[in-house]
């Protein structure tokens, strides 16, 4: 058991019967009434984030998560399967969570969250940043420029994403897997 003043960012809580991660959390102090925890929670089985209020001092449960790293092999009707980089075992995991599923390629290396005591996958976290290659893009007009136009390209995953006018096909660029953005045209 723990309290509000352990409350860190990635902490795994046990709420409601349901787990959640701490996204976010204020200690709040009025001037008037008792002192309180302002939070954003992610539940780990939708992957909702919700916004809740704890008095300061009330217990909570924790609970303990592991990350182990996994390869990603390849998709199939039963799910994504990964391998343990350490033990080689496979696994099984349903695109449910996978929050950038569609960010994965074969042999890509990624992080499987699990819950300690109970040995199931809670989530899979991809790196922040993929590098990809953009299998098409319409070409961009010269000089229309003016402002920062996006438009949209297809990478080799089969995603489509938003990237600036001048990047073309066959150009390596960098994704950010957190919100599936364009982020950096990677050099050669």
């Amino acid at each position: 058991m723990a309290d509000t003043s352990d409350f860190r960012n990635g902490l795994c809580i046990e709420y409601n019967g349901k787990l959640y991660t701490i996204v976010s959390f204020q200690h709040v102090k009025p001037g008037k009434g008792p002192a309180f925890v302002r939070t954003k929670l992610r539940n780990l089985e939708t992957g909702k984030v919700v916004d809740n209020t704890f008095t300061s001092g009330v217990k909570i449960t924790t609970v303990r998560i592991e990350r182990r790293p996994y390869q990603f092999l390849y998709k199939d009707e039963v799910g994504y399967n990964f391998m343990n980089n350490e033990t080689f075992e496979q696994i099984s995991i349903p695109e449910s969570l996978i929050e950038a599923y569609d960010l994965l390629k074969e042999g890509q290396n990624v992080e499987i969250v699990f819950h300690a005591e109970k040995e199931t996958p809670l989530q899979v976290d991809l790196p922040p940043f993929v590098e990809m290659e953009v299998t098409y893009s319409e070409p961009g007009i010269k000089g229309d420029t003016a402002t920062n136009t996006l438009k949209q390209a297809t990478i080799e995953t089969g995603a489509i994403i938003m990237v600036p006018l001048f990047i073309n096909t066959g150009d390596r660029i960098k994704v950010d897997t957190r919100d599936k953005s364009y982020s950096e045209r990677v050099k050669n």
